[in-house]
């Protein structure tokens, strides 16, 4: 494994001064081989050390993992937390009601007493990295079989793992890199007591809405805060109200001078997941299986959602974070098929496939390593085609598509404990699923979800090939309602337990087999999760080989280009990314400036439509120009701008920070020009869109009057 080892440190060597400035997202441990020399030609007066340390506080200690899937920011010395509304939603939607409707109307802690706890929220800080490709290797050189090596290298990275956790109760993993074929050890420490401190309006948090949602120009004040407790001895801690706010071991200092065209930008955060070095035929299957499963059904689904969520605040609040969820990805997924249909990226990978294929032929020993992998790959995403196309459709229509079967798919493990009579297991499996069911029911809304399932059950059915069918369909359905999925939807919300939280809970106090198995609710549930687990473990056939022939096409291409940029793909690992501040031309004559301004918040008003509406104390700070110190040299008030960092999903909420080593913007989304991101990185398109810092400061300062909050900060003239 030495020799692999020494393949890597050239690629970190050869393509030190080859990096552009605008694309990679680079482990922390390696920037300074990497990136040091191109990062300071830019404007970056850091060193390494100051951004990445194991030893000493660097700025990696101030960038957290919020929640599961977004990323946020210390920016204080008393725990206060920076990051997107949009990471937040879902937890101020938990913490609102149709009294205290935060989403709608803000909030603003004006003192620790006031800051709200909140359940299930955590934040995660990186403690150290390290490359433990050799020890994960080891031994594997003396090993053939493909099933012999995955148990040594599954051995390997046990007693890693192990060593890494002894004396400590930290979160460690070791996770993979380059599709296998380097392996790093990650060390983290969680903390869950995290209390909710502030947010605008959605009016300005969420401004825009689906419309404004991946465009640019953009509007929105995209921002909340929320607070990191510990105990007395700034340990991880559960609520209680002992705890006192961190320290952290390092926050961000914030810059009042704002971002001008050609400046430095560097980001810090958790992309969670990228494909740059995907096969045509996986661009295919991304394209036609995947995103198509996702975009019909997600569309239906939403429309019918928002005509009840316009009709009732109830339902609105219900179901404003579910839908922001949902319509997210599905926006996401039309901009990346026409964006990589544009760019041609197929016809690229297809010319890049050939000139391998060629390398591999000019050479006895890459034909014996290199040579069956991509007809294997060309093969295995073919075969499971069709398989992998319903089992997205039943996920998007049926699993998740409906609520209540979602719910049904609960008590399938209790059905088999009761069948199997172990009824001290039941119990505790049928208390797990009680006590589950206000936060369910909070956000449930019957009629709602009574229209989605009749009209996805009737996609899924209309779309889908007789053979994926579940056998509740051919059962019920055709036999007793003829194909009437209204009728038959009538039928279930008439008769179902699931309803109703009284029933259900009177059930569970109490289960009875026959009871749950005669439940329609639960006749749906169990027929869909058994073909579902059909078609998974089918498709789950090709995961192996795909990835070990994933890994070899890697493999050799770094063997083939080695003067070319290779950076691991994102997995929700701490990345850094650097670039620079400027505009874009997204087409013929038509040029957009890099920063947007609150008079554009004011042309897009539109009184009474909830995506632009903007709250009277905006227009009137606007119309005065009461900006206080947040306005530009000009006197305008920005609110956003755009670099050309590389990010994706996870960095949401990720900040933004000049050659200074200071918080001036944060992160919140691409542009619609470029959603091919994910897949292939588009050098003259891509931005990465952000909230201008003076904008958050002045909305918090001036809007909202917590001045209590802008005191804790370390603001830099």
């Amino acid at each position: 494994m030495k020799k692999l080892s020494i393949l890597f440190l050239a690629f970190v060597i050869g393509f030190a001064g080859t990096a552009k400035a605008d694309e990679g997202m680079w482990l922390l441990p390696l920037i300074s081989k990497l990136n040091m020399n191109k990062m300071e030609q830019m404007g970056l007066k850091l060193t390494a050390e100051d951004i990445y340390s194991i030893n000493n506080s660097s700025m990696k200690d101030a960038i957290v993992i919020f929640g599961g899937g977004c990323t946020g920011e210390l920016i204080s010395d008393q725990g206060l937390l920076l990051t997107n509304h949009h990471c937040g939603y879902g937890d101020i939607q938990a913490l609102s009601s149709t009294e205290n409707n935060y989403l709608k109307d803000g909030f603003w802690a004006k003192s620790l007493e006031e800051e709200l706890p909140t359940e299930d929220l955590s934040v995660t800080f990186l403690k150290r990295m390290e490359d433990v490709t050799e020890r994960v290797f080891e031994g594997l050189e003396d090993v053939e079989d493909t099933n012999e090596k995955d148990e040594l290298m599954n051995k390997n990275i046990s007693i890693i793992t192990e060593e890494a956790s002894e004396d400590n109760e930290y979160t460690v993993r070791v996770q993979s890199f380059f599709e296998g074929n380097q392996y790093f050890l990650v060390v983290y420490e969680k903390y869950t007591d995290i209390r909710f401190v502030g947010a605008p309006p959605s009016s300005i948090g969420k401004y825009g809405h689906d419309t404004d949602n991946w465009m640019w120009p953009r509007h929105t004040g995209d921002f909340s805060m929320f607070r990191v407790y510990a105990d007395k001895d700034g340990k991880p801690a559960d609520y209680s109200k002992d705890n006192v706010p961190l320290k952290p071991a390092y926050h961000l200092p914030i810059s009042l001078k704002g971002a001008n065209d050609g400046d430095f930008a560097m980001t810090l955060g958790y992309p969670g997941s990228t494909s740059r070095y995907l096969t045509s035929w996986g661009i295919e299957e991304r394209m036609n299986v995947i995103n198509d499963a996702r975009i019909l059904p997600r569309g239906v689904k939403q429309d019918l959602w928002r005509k009840d969520m316009m009709a009732s605040e109830e339902v609105n609040l219900q179901y404003a974070s579910k839908y922001s969820r949902s319509s997210n990805y599905w926006k996401n997924s039309i901009g990346m098929n026409r964006g990589l249909e544009q760019l041609k990226v197929v016809a690229d990978k297809q010319k890049l496939e050939k000139e391998f294929a060629n390398w591999v032929e000019a050479s006895p020993d890459r034909t014996k390593e290199y040579s069956e992998v991509l007809p294997n790959l060309e093969k295995l995403y073919a075969q499971r085609t069709d398989e992998l196309k319903a089992q997205n459709y039943l996920v998007e229509c049926l699993l998740r598509g409906t609520e209540i079967i979602t719910l049904g798919t609960r008590t399938i493990k209790l059905e088999k404990a009761l069948e199997e009579g172990e009824q001290e297991k039941a119990a505790a499996m049928a208390q797990d699923i009680l006590e589950s069911l206000d936060a369910f029911y909070k956000d449930y809304s019957v009629s709602t979800d009574r229209k989605v399932f009749s009209v996805m059950l009737k996609l899924y059915y209309d779309t889908m090939s007789k053979k994926y069918h579940p056998s509740f369909f051919k059962q019920l359905v055709e036999k007793k309602y003829k194909g009437n999925f209204e009728k038959y939807a009538d039928m279930v919300f008439r008769k179902s337990m699931f309803v109703d939280k009284t029933q259900l809970e009177s059930f569970l106090a109490a289960p009875k087999l026959k009871t749950l198995r005669k439940d329609p609710v639960f006749i749906a549930a169990k027929s869909t999760k058994d073909i579902y687990d059909r078609l998974y473990d089918k498709v789950s056939e090709t995961r192996n080989a795909e990835s070990e022939n994933n890994k070899l096409f890697l493999k050799g291409l770094m063997e083939m280009k080695p003067n070319q940029v290779f950076y691991p793909d994102a997995n929700f690992t701490m990345r850094l990314s650097y670039g620079k501040v400027g505009n874009y031309k997204p087409k013929d004559a038509v040029l957009y400036d890099y920063f947007t301004t609150l008079s554009g918040v004011i042309e897009k008003y539109v009184p009474g439509d909830f995506e632009f509406e903007v709250p009277q104390k905006l227009i009137e700070l606007y119309q005065n120009m009461d900006y206080g110190q947040y306005a530009d040299a000009d006197g305008v008030m920005r609110v956003c701008f755009i670099t050309d960092n590389d990010i994706t999903g996870g960095n949401s909420g990720s900040p933004v920070i000049n050659g200074n080593g200071e918080l001036f913007g944060l992160a919140f989304d691409g542009n619609w020009e470029a959603m091919s991101g994910d897949v292939a990185f588009e050098t003259e398109l891509q931005r990465c869109i952000n909230v201008d810092i003076r904008y958050v400061l002045f909305i918090i300062d001036k809007y909202a009057g917590a001045t209590n909050l802008i005191d804790e900060m370390t603001l830099v003239k």
